[in-house]
């Protein structure tokens, strides 16, 4: 006799994300495994009077989303200051500073994430804006901030002849005064000098953030920033049975990192929870184009004299990847500039060469502009591409920085989803929030709709289904993970999500309309919309 299922979804339009049973009507739970997959008549016998039966309404049902480029605990503690990613232009920016500085008047800074890098440009305008108060803001990519005048006075790099350390810039004015704009490494010598929140503080908003995160359809995440104490905090979250995400946390290796610190993350790959866990590594190869501190093999577009290094060399790079290769640690690399990808995979080359093959898997993430010549070198690597669709501006019409920075030269292999897919490779999709939004419908939306910046550029945009299975078998895959859980299959864990509409209905330009009406981790409902009709 088949299990009495603690819950049964029938009448639904499940995408199963399993090649062998795309699709299904109906599925059944028993504790945090599917034990059943099929169709209305089948999942009667798994049914008695206390299972609980939802009815799908032909609504789609698909595997609980993975986000492959996440940073929780940063993004969480964001959450504190004030949110300026929806602010437009300079009148917004004050009124957004200006009523957060009245709603935490107790607060020593007025600080803030988000900002787009077209609406300010240093000092003086947030002078203007809070005059009495140290002021700071960061890009909504965390690689540039802007800081007032008292800011910069606390931190004592105001006046000419202070450094930024590492690939850092203090971007200076004819006078060598700041002129408040800090790029890379130069940020932490203002951003230090903010209290930091309260260990209490910290665990309220990461609760409170995993509860919205998981109301989008979002049950797993791979962190990108981590060490030791991040990872403690996920796993006596998951001890205390609060933790409703699942979390794999790599330790972060930085330029200063030497060998003997690597046990540490010797250490967190032994930390293996249901929720918590290690077993990786993560690198950054280079910047962002905004910042002019991407990596590239041409010259930037509107700034030829800009020539980054990376924050790598290869030689260094190698090193340090042998090490976690030989430790068996995944490895995830930043990339953004060609010239990054390039040097990361020619690592990869060295590392394999050096320790032999294996089934490695490590990760190139971001991808933003790729060379043609390096697109085969995934598949000849084994070497996974990690990428997120609402990086790229949606249309030339928003007046991104980005474009231009790149030029039109390098258009048609920026963001190249399509070509990179083409190539034979699973890409693993993510949001690698908090720089841009964690709802995976907005990453669906841009991946699916993203308009050519020139009428000749390749369509690199993807279908739904090409989508959805980035997001759910493909990112398993990404993580090891793929006989656990991004499929809808017997044996799988029962992570997730009901929509309010048949995706594969709508039309494409649509996919926004629908949300998420249920979430189911571990066999757990952790969201669900209390209304009569979703």
């Amino acid at each position: 006799m088949p299990t009495t299922a603690d819950f049964v979804i029938e009448n639904a339009k499940i995408f199963t994300s399993d090649e062998k049973k795309p699709y299904a009507q109906a599925l059944a739970v028993k504790g945090n495994r599917i034990v059943f997959v099929g169709t209305n008549e089948e999942a009667k016998e798994y049914k008695d009077s206390s299972t609980r039966v939802v009815d799908g309404q032909g609504r789609t049902v698909t595997p609980g989303f993975i986000d492959s480029h996440f940073h929780l605990l940063w993004g969480s503690i964001s959450m504190g200051g004030a949110q300026l990613y929806e602010v437009r232009d300079f009148d917004g920016l004050k009124d957004a500073l200006q009523t957060f500085e009245k709603q935490n008047k107790t607060s020593q800074w007025v600080d803030g994430r988000g900002i787009k890098y077209n609406i300010i440009s240093g000092r003086e305008e947030l002078d203007k804006i809070v005059p009495d108060k140290p002021v700071y803001i960061n890009a909504y990519d965390g690689h540039t901030s802007w800081a007032n005048t008292k800011a910069l006075e606390m931190a004592g790099i105001f006046q000419p002849g202070v450094d930024a350390p590492g690939n850092g810039v203090i971007v200076r004015d004819e006078n060598g005064l700041a002129t408040g704009e800090l790029r890379e490494t130069a940020m932490s010598l203002v951003e230090n000098l903010i209290p930091e929140a309260s260990e209490a503080r910290k665990r309220e908003l990461l609760l409170n953030t995993i509860k919205k995160i998981n109301a989008t359809g979002v049950t797993s995440v791979h962190n990108m920033n981590g060490e030791m104490e991040e990872m403690m905090v996920y796993a006596a979250l998951e001890d205390a049975g609060e933790l409703t995400l699942r979390v794999y946390v790599p330790y972060w290796v930085k330029p200063e990192t030497t060998e003997e610190m690597l046990k540490e993350a010797a250490e967190m790959a032994q930390i293996q929870g249901d929720f918590a866990r290690g077993g990786a590594a993560k690198f950054f190869m280079d910047g962002v184009w905004e910042s002019y501190t991407a990596l590239n093999v041409e010259p930037y577009a509107d700034d030829p004299d800009a020539k980054p290094d990376g924050i790598y060399s290869l030689e260094h790079f190698t090193r340090m990847a042998e090490l976690c290769d030989k430790m068996g640690l995944q490895i995830f690399v930043h990339c953004c500039g060609d010239a990054a990808v390039r040097r990361t995979l020619d690592g990869y080359e060295a590392v394999q060469r050096s320790n032999g093959r294996r089934d490695s898997r490590h990760r190139v993430e971001h991808i933003e502009v790729i060379h043609p010549d390096d697109i085969p070198r995934f598949q000849q690597l084994g070497a996974l591409p990690s990428m997120q669709t609402s990086h790229s501006p949606f249309s030339i019409k928003e007046g991104d920085v980005w474009p231009a920075r790149v030029g039109e030269k390098r258009w048609p292999l920026s963001f190249a989803w399509r070509d990179i897919k083409n190539a034979g490779n699973n890409i693993a999709f993510g949001s690698d929030w908090p720089v841009a939004p964690y709802d995976p419908m907005i990453n669906l939306h841009v991946g699916m709709n993203r308009e050519k910046w020139n009428p000749s550029d390749p369509d690199q945009t993807l279908t739904l289904e090409e989508v959805i299975i980035g997001y759910t078998r493909d990112a398993a895959y990404a993580e090891f993970k793929e006989n656990e859980k991004g499929q809808i299959k017997e044996g799988r864990l029962a992570d997730m999500v009901l929509f309010s509409h048949d995706l594969f209905a709508l039309k494409k330009e649509d996919i926004l309309t629908a949300k998420p009406v249920m979430t189911i981790v571990d066999g757990k409902v952790v969201f669900e919309k209390k209304t009569s009709n979703w």
